[in-house]
């Protein structure tokens, strides 16, 4: 696979094709790929929204009232991704992150068990009592994840819509998000793209290599 040509090909879809749907069994890879997607410390400080339903999609809709232009995206993809961070990351979290290693086979004794814990606690420590961004900390391992779900749908050939234009408090009222302690940060359209879709034919643009990248 050429990931370079995978990077040139995707762009941000501005509309979607209603009739196309995603294959069940490429759904299972996008699933895949966000749960396996890196975080700082192995956090995992995240859900995953997907709605696939009209109803679902439609649902939405409701936090995009003062950014229309994004109302028909939501409609028109087969499904849309809303990536939620945690509102905290308490020690009962702690406690799930490390069953879940030594259900794994990654904790051999409690002296390893004890390592990792350390080091997540100075983690979280850090960026709650100390830098006191924890919030955008938790935000920064959503986007990790935004970027590992956007190169794999390119990969699946699955047209993604990245969307930050949308007003995250509504968001967490429609989907009841405070009572589950989450927080929307960002959406993603997943779809094919429409025959009209002006930006499938603009070429690429970006900065050129060496105003970006130094070597050393």
């Amino acid at each position: 696979m050429d990931i370079a040509a995978l990077a040139t090909r995707r762009y941000t879809t501005k509309a979607f094709d209603a009739t196309k749907r995603i294959p069940a069994d490429k759904l299972e890879q996008i699933k895949t790929l966000l749960r396996y997607s890196p975080s700082s410390v192995n956090s995992q400080p995240w859900h995953f929204i997907l709605a696939g339903s009209d109803e679902a999609r439609q649902q939405l809709t409701e936090a995009t009232a003062q950014f229309a232009f994004n109302t028909q995206k939501l409609l028109n993809a087969s499904h849309v991704l809303v990536l939620c961070r945690r509102t905290s990351i308490d020690d009962a979290y702690l406690n799930t992150l490390l069953a879940q290693e030594e259900a794994d086979g990654r904790i051999a004794n409690e002296e390893v068990k004890n390592t990792i814990l350390g080091a997540r606690k100075f983690f979280v420590g850090l960026h709650t009592d100390t830098l006191k961004d924890a919030n955008d900390w938790m935000e920064k391992q959503v986007y990790l994840a935004l970027g590992t779900l956007l190169l794999g749908a390119a990969a699946l050939e699955i047209d993604a819509c990245p969307i930050e234009g949308f007003d995250a408090a509504v968001m967490d009222r429609v989907l009841g998000l405070e009572e589950k302690g989450l927080h929307a940060c960002v959406m993603v359209a997943l779809g094919y793209r429409a025959a009209d879709d002006f930006n499938a034919e603009l070429p690429k643009s970006r900065l050129p290599q060496d105003q970006v990248l130094t070597e050393l």
